[in-house]
Order: C-alpha cells, then sequence, then structure tokens
C-alpha cells in the first residue's frame, strides 16, 4: 500500500554520514517533532536528479526554511558512500541532509518503490516530495514515470 497524506512514516533505518563514518537514522527519530521537507530521487549522479532536483533544493534551501521547514533531506537507493560523495559534489552541506536507503527498505515500506532493472538499475525509489510533520504526512507529491515537476523545489515552494 502506497503511503498518503495523513499517515505516519513507517519505521526504517537510514544511514548518513558522519565525522565518524557511516551512521545510522531511525526514521522515528529524525522525523520527530519538526517539519521536515523529504524528496526521493531514482538515484545519485544520474541526469535530472544531478541536474535539478538536488540543485533546486539546494538553491531554495533558505527560502525552504523561511517557511517553517526545520530540515530538508534527500533519500534515494544508493550506499552512504555515494550519497555523501554526491552530497558533496553538489555542496549540499548544511543545506540537504543526505540519507542511504541501501537496501530500498525505506523505499518498499512507503509503497514507494520502482523497479529499474529495465535500465539495469535494480529496484529504487520513485521521485517524490514530501513533507512530513511530527511523524505525519501532510503533502505527498508522486512523480509519473520520467517526469520532474510536481516533486521540484519549487513546486513544494509554492505548497508551504
Amino acid at each position: 500500500m502506497t503511503i498518503a497524506v495523513g499517515d505516519t512514516i513507517p519505521a526504517v533505518k537510514l544511514t548518513t554520514m558522519t565525522a565518524d563514518g557511516p551512521g545510522p537514522v531511525m526514521t522515528e527519530e529524525f522525523f520527530k517533532g519538526r517539519k521536515v521537507a523529504l524528496f526521493s530521487v531514482p538515484g545519485a549522479f544520474t541526469p535530472t536528479c544531478s541536474a535539478k532536483h538536488l540543485p533546486g533544493f539546494i538553491d531554495k534551501a533558505a527560502e525552504i526554511k523561511a517557511k517553517g521547514i526545520d530540515e530538508i533531506a534527500c533519500v534515494a537507493v544508493n550506499d552512504v558512500f555515494v550519497m555523501n560523495a554526491w552530497g558533496k559534489a553538489n555542496t549540499a552541506d548544511g543545506k540537504v541532509t543526505m540519507l542511504a536507503d541501501g537496501n530500498g527498505d525505506f523505499a518498499r515500506a512507503l509503497g514507494l518503490e520502482m523497479d529499474g532493472t529495465g535500465f539495469g538499475m535494480g529496484k529504487r525509489s520513485k521521485r517524490f516530495s514530501m513533507i512530513v510533520d511530527n511523524g505525519k504526512v501532510t503533502v505527498l507529491n508522486v512523480e509519473e514515470p520520467g517526469a520532474f515537476q510536481v516533486s521540484s523545489a519549487d513546486h513544494m515552494l509554492g505548497q508551504l
């Protein structure tokens, strides 16, 4: 079943890079007591994700946070080392938190997994964005395959 507005984010362990190396991020703790703008991409370093999706949220980070968002996070079915390198390559530090869903557990739990095996990418996450307020989904934008419109930073700004 696909997550919907009003649902609670499922309890899943993600990973982020810390000063001491890879560190766990428990979704219950990450989303608790704050408002988070979360977006997901099919893959780090892929064309649309690198040229538009992540850069849009980096460029608009201050505007998004000025609208009451406590944190902006990007998640992808990539390992923590790739997500960290991608964040560094795009100067995301301090603007967008990079979260790795290495095994796709989060995408699967949300019901937003996609099959990219035809493109040699395996199981990935659909492209989406959401606003999560204290663990509850208040806004959900899921893209049609191949599209990039409703999950963009500009679209989200219009929703805040």
